[in-house]
């Protein structure tokens, strides 16, 4: 056993990190967070209220068995280093670690790798220091919060409406999206109409008249201006400037996820699962590498060893006239500046380079990083924008063109970003005839539905959420049937203006953005030290729980669907009623009534079992509704696999094949055949 070890949280970092160390370091995993708050006490909370709030910790489910690996491993080790992801989620792991592993102050450090390369991590060791307790105090505190925001607002849903769930940022997200759709139910379109003069050579629109904005309501408004216009146009006036177009800023967590799902149609979970691949190490045969900083960041920052190396590599490549500067970062509120922004390890690591040893995705998502840092430190591209004015009886006419006089950054960024040109003819007489006159009838246009993208730009400008979390807020509104998908723009079901309508009755003072940001903020400053934690909590229950006691009294509660059928005991009504494990239908008269209708269940059969070859493979549901396979003959035939059984059995061990990742593999884990 290595005197020295290094606990990460994934098994692919692992891996990665070990073959830099050496022989002396042994690098496990934790497989992510081993512990959270169980769901015993008050309310199944997990969180002592009473007793300052003071949390109850359990092992995730399946970690015993990691747990006592790993206890045993630090007790064999002389020093233990700490090394989970560096933000307040990573901190916290590091903390449980510690605290469940029972690992003494004098016997850890704590490391933290914003990138995974070679010199970076052996960098880090050379400066350890101790658990941050600020910043897990922050992660535990945020916990807590959503722990009994999410399962008291969540309880009263589902004894009240047809929703499943409520969050302190998941309800407020969907409230957004909400208060959108509604914009648009009650939006009333307004005519406008448009003049165009056409040119044989360029088109000019109406704009003017006598130094007052031209708006043109209806069409006989339209008519007496065409009317009053002569053929004639008389040049005005023409000009031409040299405008910069800057480069933007290299990529943070939320303008990561934005362009993504612009650019390449990512929503933000694949986005954020293939960055923490390009971050934990990707083989490159003669080694493996991370190929980009850590993901989840809030800052625009680079170092100077990256800024130093990416001018080397322009002024080398593209010419020194390409050579920029590194765009300032503007503190703003829940900015974090311990990270640098996501950028690639190494400008040198070209997305050619790497082609091979990356899944098409993976490429597309590392190109758009590499791109986006590159272009970053390079100069503007430079625009001749010419606008050239006419008058035609005080009415004043416009045409704008634009040329590309100078590439600048859209040399690398040109795939990303549309730079249009158009290009007008020279002027040198005084007076133009037109071709034609054209009116066109126009309708102001509502506001337009979130997409993924607009949704996260929406959130963090309001300062609500993580951009960490958007991913999962995403997830759940559209998981719980509160938002669908159409033409890739989110439109709430009713149950999702069902749940919203319901909270903001009772709860407007807290499921709103104003406090969800000041609640982004408190948390910001138990994380510097700035606040108590206690505090925080304290004044958010002690606002919460009236509201909430009040509306488990006074909130209507919507009434069961009724199915047409009658009860066949008392004669009363049946209805859809809502259970643990999903819909059924019984007595509207209960509790007096506890009649409950049996449903026939159709079992879909997928083969004979080859393993008793007496029972058949059929389609089974657990509880919580996951599908698994299981054969019909149990309990005498045991077989039951997650995956698609092939209907043979393993030449190794004898158990049944099943089809995995497209894959043929033994359902049996201790077993590891594989067509």
């Amino acid at each position: 056993m290595a005197k020295n070890l290094v606990i990460v949280e994934s098994p692919a970092k692992s891996k990665t990190i070990e073959k830099y160390l050496g022989k002396d370091y042994h690098v496990v995993s934790s497989k992510g967070h081993i512990r959270d708050l169980a769901t015993t006490g008050k309310y199944g909370l997990g969180v002592d209220i009473e007793n300052h709030f003071e949390p109850v910790y359990t092992f995730i489910s399946g970690k015993k068995k990691l747990v006592s690996e790993l206890k045993k491993q630090v007790k064999e080790a002389d020093k233990v280093y700490l090394a989970t992801d560096p933000d307040r989620e990573g901190e916290a792991i590091s903390w449980h670690l510690k605290e469940a592993l029972e690992i003494k102050e004098k016997d850890y450090e704590r490391v933290l790798f914003h990138e995974i390369t070679h010199d970076k991590v052996l960098e880090a060791f050379k400066e350890p220091r101790k658990i941050d307790e600020d910043l897990v105090k922050s992660q535990e505190t945020r916990r807590i919060l959503d722990r009994i925001i999410g399962f008291r607002l969540s309880k009263l849903m589902q004894s009240k409406t047809g929703g499943t769930s409520a969050g302190r940022v998941q309800s407020v997200a969907l409230k957004l999206i909400v208060d959108r759709e509604r914009e648009i139910q009650s939006f009333i379109p307004e005519e406008y109409w448009t003049i165009t003069a056409i040119f044989p050579d360029f088109e000019a629109e109406l704009f003017e008249y006598q130094k007052k904005k031209v708006e043109i309501k209806k069409e006989q408004e339209a008519d007496e201006i065409l009317s009053k216009l002569t053929r004639d146009y008389t040049l005005v006036n023409v000009e031409e400037k040299l405008k910069n177009k800057n480069s933007k800023p290299p990529f943070i967590t939320s303008t990561l996820q934005q362009e993504a799902a612009n650019k390449l149609g990512f929503p933000a979970k694949k986005t954020m699962s293939l960055a923490q691949k390009l971050y934990e190490g990707i083989d490159l045969g003669k080694e493996t590498v991370g190929l980009i900083t850590y993901m989840r960041t809030d800052s625009i920052r680079l170092s100077d060893e990256f800024v130093g190396a990416t001018k080397n590599y322009i002024e080398k490549n593209y010419g020194k006239e390409y050579v920029g500067y590194q765009k300032q970062s503007k503190k703003t509120e829940n900015i974090q500046d311990a990270h640098e922004a996501v950028r690639p390890t190494s400008i040198l690591r070209t997305p050619d380079s790497v082609k091979s040893y990356l899944s098409h995705d993976e490429l597309d998502l590392y190109q758009l990083i590499y791109y986006r840092s590159l272009a970053s430190l390079m100069t503007a591209a430079k625009v001749n924008q010419t606008t050239v004015i006419f008058n035609n009886q005080d009415y004043l006419f416009k045409t704008t063109g634009q040329v590309l006089v100078f590439d600048g950054y859209l040399k690398v960024y040109q795939d990303y970003e549309t730079s249009e040109e158009k290009v007008l003819p020279e002027f040198h007489q005084k007076v133009y005839q037109t071709e034609a006159l054209e009116k066109k009838q126009h309708f102001t246009s509502p506001p337009a539905r979130y997409k993924e993208a607009s949704l996260i730009q929406e959130m963090e400008k309001l300062g609500i959420g993580r951009p960490s979390t958007y991913a999962t807020i995403i997830s759940n509104i559209r998981d719980r049937g509160y938002v669908e998908m159409e033409d890739k723009k989110f439109v709430p079901t009713p149950i999702g203006f069902e749940v919203t309508d319901k909270l903001q009755e009772f709860f407007s003072d807290i499921i709103n953005v104003e406090y969800t940001a000041n609640m982004e903020n408190d948390l910001d400053k138990i994380a510097s030290h700035e606040e108590n934690n206690l505090k925080v909590l304290e004044e958010f229950y002690q606002k919460f729980e009236p509201i909430l006691e009040k509306a488990f009294g006074e909130m209507e509660k919507k009434k069961p669907q009724e199915t047409g059928e009658i009860c066949p005991e008392c004669g009363n009504p049946l209805v859809i009623r809502k259970g643990r494990y999903g819909e059924f239908t019984a007595c509207s008269n209960y509790p007096e009534c506890k009649y409950i209708k049996k449903e026939e269940r159709t079992v879909k059969e997928i083969m004979e079992c080859p393993i008793c070859k007496v029972g058949k493979i059929v389609e089974k549901k657990t509880k919580k509704g996951k599908v698994f396979y299981g054969c019909n003959n149990y309990p005498k035939c045991k077989v039951a696999t997650w995956d698609m059984p092939t209907g043979e059995i393993c030449p190794n061990c004898g158990s049944l094949l099943i089809e995995k990742n497209k894959k043929v593999k033994c359902s049996n884990p201790e077993c590891k055949f594989e067509k």
